[in-house]
């Protein structure tokens, strides 16, 4: 899945971020109301969770102005408000669940479960596709044409990044955080190192540099190159 995580506490933020990639899923960060409700208007998640007090826009503004505008993403909001009328605020606003701080990853990940169960049953075998290749979320399997094979999580993150964004210029950094989260920095080279391993797979051109900038996966080239 891909997940919009938006916290402001960036020591909880972190530890949810690696137990979230732990399960194969492409999470974005944010710690700021104004840009989460931004990204929740311009893009595609699968999963919001969202604290509530944060910089900016509160979090029950962003899930109220989320679902006034027809956006049914489902939302888990996190809470250190302990009154019942706060929680009840949340879920009439139209948040699908709420977590109260402090809480276990365990009861995190099987309320992200009940949520999403719903639109996963129906989509879980379909795959993210672009051009002749097929990734699985549910398994890793990368598919081209009739050869299958399990990716590696730092190349399953980085091809489910590009391919949920296909022909959209990804920046370095945007694909670092995908792998080794908001703070912590990238050895200099092993980036490039993944996205080579990764031409290997799907072809030469699939995935294109730009210089200074960060890669592009080309969805005409993606899956047609001979393999190397």
């Amino acid at each position: 899945m891909r997940i919009l995580l938006v916290e402001d506490d960036h020591p909880l933020a972190l530890t949810m971020l690696d137990m979230l990639r732990e399960d194969q899923n492409t999470v974005d960060w944010l710690d700021d109301g104004q840009k989460a409700l931004n990204a929740l208007a311009d893009e595609h998640f699968d999963l919001a969770i969202l604290d509530l007090t944060l910089p900016r826009v509160d979090g029950l503004d962003i899930v109220r102005r989320t679902r006034q505008n027809g956006n049914q993403t489902p939302i888990i909001i996190l809470t250190a408000r302990t009154d019942l009328d706060e929680k009840l605020q949340g879920l009439d606003s139209g948040a699908d669940d709420y977590l109260t701080k402090p809480f276990a990853m365990a009861e995190l990940k099987a309320r992200i479960r009940a949520v999403t169960r719903r639109g996963r049953a129906d989509n879980s075998t379909a795959g993210l596709r672009v051009g002749r290749l097929t990734l699985n979320p549910e398994t890793g399997n990368l598919s081209i044409e009739n050869e299958t094979s399990m990716l590696p999580r730092s190349e399953f993150q980085i091809l489910h990044y590009l391919m949920r964004h296909p022909d959209q210029v990804a920046t370095r950094r945007r694909l670092e955080e995908q792998l080794y989260g908001w703070e912590q920095g990238a050895e200099s080279n092993s980036l490039e190192v993944h996205v080579h391993h990764l031409r290997r797979r799907i072809g030469k051109t699939a995935i294109r540099t730009l210089r200074g900038v960060g890669y592009l996966l080309d969805s005409d080239a993606a899956g047609k190159d001979s393999l190397e």
